[in-house]
């Protein structure tokens, strides 16, 4: 094994380890009942509304390929689409390294629908960004509305949250406005970087923050009425703790979610909060690896078997 491919699963393993001691730390005084009966004290409409909130994650998620495609000029079945967005997204989420092991998955799926491995690269930077500008956008808006949050963390003036959220509002606008003027598009190297559409980047402005609201949603309905701080106060927790955990590439954000959860909402009985992650886990993440697992191996079963019918000595060997 090459040197560069060991580097990402040593990074997440070190995040692992490291986020879980700092877990342990946390929650040394809690008990295992105590997590159970507040997972268990979850409502079956909050469950209805965790579920609904996984479930429209998914479909922004697979909305992004869907723009992507279109930002690069190719047209691909939507249930196509969903299920290679679906695969992608439910692997990468936990195995971690997500721009690695997501791209294996696009690739073999695009492929065997006439997509070049450009316009696949291209295809993943596309959603990539549109994640990464539904994480500013979403970050900024939230931190307009309840520039305190961030003091949940750091104790700092709540000016300068807003003074960070408008500098960031006005990168978004610039990118905008270099899609509704239609500017010319950069070479970098061998690579042509142009700007989408307008009717893309509009769609991107919509899909992306729906996605990580719907996302955080989930945990928003699992708290508990009496203790729940409010879907902007959660909502801004959510971004900074799945944003740490996509970077720090551990799988499924192992420990990376639930430190920065307990120490964004101290406020919140920890049982409640652990619960609630619970719940983020179940349907958000290990639920849909276990479906994109049996995908996966359906598409590759189907694809074996078309190469099979396509190859005249296999037939025979057979």
């Amino acid at each position: 094994m090459k040197l560069k491919d060991a580097v990402w699963p040593a990074i997440g393993l070190v995040a692992v380890i490291f986020s879980c001691w700092l877990l342990y730390r946390e929650v040394q005084g809690l008990s295992l009942d105590d997590i159970w009966a507040s997972f268990t004290a979850i409502s079956a409409p909050q469950w209805t509304g965790s579920i609904a909130s996984a479930i429209l994650a998914y479909v922004m998620l697979a909305y992004y390929d869907r723009l992507a495609l279109r930002h690069v000029g190719r047209h691909v079945s939507f249930p196509f689409v969903a299920a290679t967005s679906f695969a992608t997204y439910a692997l990468s989420h936990n195995i971690g390294a997500s721009v690695f092991s997501g791209a294996v998955v696009r690739y073999r799926a695009y492929s065997s629908r006439g997509l070049t491995g450009p316009e696949i690269a291209l295809l993943i930077a596309f959603c990539s960004f549109t994640f990464g500008l539904g994480v500013l956008l979403v970050s900024a808006v939230t931190l307009l509305l309840h520039p305190t949050t961030v003091q949940r963390y750091f104790d700092i003036d709540p000016i300068i949250p807003v003074v960070i959220s408008l500098v960031i509002l006005a990168g978004i606008a610039l990118y905008v406005f270099g899609s509704l003027k239609g500017l010319k598009p950069m070479k970098i190297g061998s690579f042509l970087l142009q700007y989408p559409r307008r009717d893309v980047v509009v769609r991107q402005l919509i899909a992306a923050p729906l996605e990580i609201i719907a996302a955080a949603g989930i945990i928003y309905f699992a708290l508990p009425e009496a203790s729940n701080p409010g879907f902007v106060v959660v909502l801004a927790i959510f971004v900074v703790s799945f944003s740490l955990a996509l970077v720090s590439h551990a799988p499924g954000g192992l420990g990376v979610l639930e430190v920065t959860f307990l120490a964004g909402l101290s406020d919140v009985p920890e049982t409640d909060v652990l619960a609630a992650l619970l719940v983020f886990r179940i349907l958000y993440l290990l639920l849909p690896f276990a479906v994109a697992i049996v995908f996966v191996l359906l598409f590759e079963q189907s694809a074996m078997w078309k190469r099979r019918e396509l190859d005249p000595g296999s037939r025979k060997s057979s």
